[in-house]
């Protein structure tokens, strides 16, 4: 699972592909919440604002 910003969506992808060898599914931060979980409020790999979810 990977947190992280616009720009370093492909990346996460690519990241998840390599691990698991299967597509990930990508959940738009904006539009989705969790009630049981809060997600990073910063990319993984930088201080931007947390975008995506690829899991």
């Amino acid at each position: 699972m990977y947190v992280v910003c616009e720009e370093h969506l492909e990346l996460a992808l690519d990241r998840f592909v390599d691990e698991y060898e299967d597509a990930p599914d990508v959940v738009d931060l904006r539009a989705t919440t969790f009630p049981a979980w809060e997600p990073p409020a910063t990319c993984e790999e930088c201080s931007r604002t947390a975008r995506y979810l690829v899991v």
